[in-house]
């Protein structure tokens, strides 16, 4: 099946007619942002999936591309699904976006973690190696990695020392490395991209800025009496995630691979983020805020922030979208969400689940 997949994209002359591309965790923020990108792009789009007993496609379906991409049941965990996929998608480009991606959630599944987002970079290496040496493959890096610098100046680079501090960044360290060995070792092309903090309206409810944007929307529309965080004074470099994965691809457009950080250059706090979001609502913030030291982290980073001079120079990549536009698209699209349901209408089972919220983690897991 896969071999008659790949023949449609051939021509009369057995050149290939569009690109393919796999992507895994298609179904995240980042995955769906991708897909769009590039379908637009002219390319044939595959994604892997978990397989669960209820799927969630709703961020596909709300960037009205479900029906445009072939979806793969994958577990990062099993080899031969990884190989199955690979062997079905017959990708010119892979982009490793898959992972167990929150940060309090290392703490408590520290080895699924490590073979999820950390292990299973090597074996997607290691596929790619055997099957299809001529893919090109993006490994999906974080800041996490960095830690604790100490100091809030400190833009961090491609050059700076990586000192994580949860076992999802100890994780994500290990796919950065293992994809640096197998490009220099087996002249892979194998680039990682190490993204600072993306938002948007696709964020998941469990990462503090949709938290914080959900939250603000439901308290001006009288669904919510409070919101509950940890620390407030931790600083994140945060950009907006549509124009993070146009960085993902430029990067495998390149003649040669390479790491680069992609970030906004800037730095504000969870305060700040705080302030602006229930200031676009209309709302004084100290009235409805509360602190609370459940939703603290065993380690925390102070500060981290980005310098995206190198992506700028050579991909040709800056941010357009800043801090406060950022927070004005977020709570914007909750509160016409919510007003959506208020109205009436009823969200199905693969759509954010809103009226259902009392199913998701009441924590905020990651920044």
């Amino acid at each position: 099946m896969w071999q008659e997949d790949a023949e449609k994209r051939l021509d009369s002359e057995g050149d290939r007619l569009k690109k393919a591309a796999l992507i895994t965790g298609i179904t995240g923020q980042d995955g769906a942002y991708l897909a769009r990108l590039l379908l637009e792009k002219g390319y044939e789009v595959y994604g892997t999936y978990r397989r669960v007993s209820t799927p969630n496609f709703w961020r596909l379906e709300s960037l009205g591309i479900f029906g445009e991409t072939s979806l793969i049941p994958v577990e990062l965990a099993d080899t031969s699904s990884i190989m199955e996929a690979v062997r079905i998608a017959n990708p010119d480009e892979v982009y490793n976006l898959g992972a167990q991606s929150f940060v309090e959630a290392s703490f408590e599944q520290p080895i699924a973690t490590a073979d999820v987002s950390g292990v299973a970079v090597t074996r997607f290496l290691e596929t790619i190696r055997q099957m299809k040496p001529d893919t090109r493959f993006y490994q999906a890096s974080t800041s996490e990695m960095f830690g604790s610098t100490g100091n809030y100046a400190m833009a961090l680079s491609e050059k700076d020392i990586l000192n994580p501090q949860s076992p999802y960044a100890a994780a994500k360290l290990y796919g950065h490395v293992i994809t640096r060995i197998y490009r220099d070792a087996y002249d892979l092309y194998a680039s990682s991209g190490v993204l600072f903090n993306h938002e948007s309206p696709l964020r998941g409810l469990e990462f503090v800025t949709r938290k914080i944007s959900n939250a603000v929307a439901k308290i001006k529309l009288g669904l919510q009496k409070e919101l509950v965080l940890g620390n407030l004074d931790a600083k994140r470099d945060w950009g907006y995630a549509p124009e993070y994965v146009e960085a993902m691809w430029l990067m495998l457009q390149r003649e040669k691979p390479d790491d680069y950080v992609v970030a906004s250059g800037e730095a504000h706090s969870v305060r700040e983020f705080v302030v602006k979001a229930f200031e676009i609502a209309g709302l004084d913030w100290q009235n409805y805020v509360v602190t609370d030291k459940r939703f603290l982290r065993p380690l925390d980073v102070d500060c981290l922030l980005g310098n995206p001079s190198k992506a700028k120079a050579q991909l040709g990549w800056s941010p357009r979208t800043r801090f406060q536009d950022l927070v004005e698209i977020m709570v914007k699209e909750d509160l016409r969400r919510w007003e959506r349901w208020l109205a009436g209408e009823r969200f199905s089972w693969d759509a954010p689940n809103y009226p259902s919220e009392a199913r998701i983690l009441t924590r905020a897991v990651r920044m």
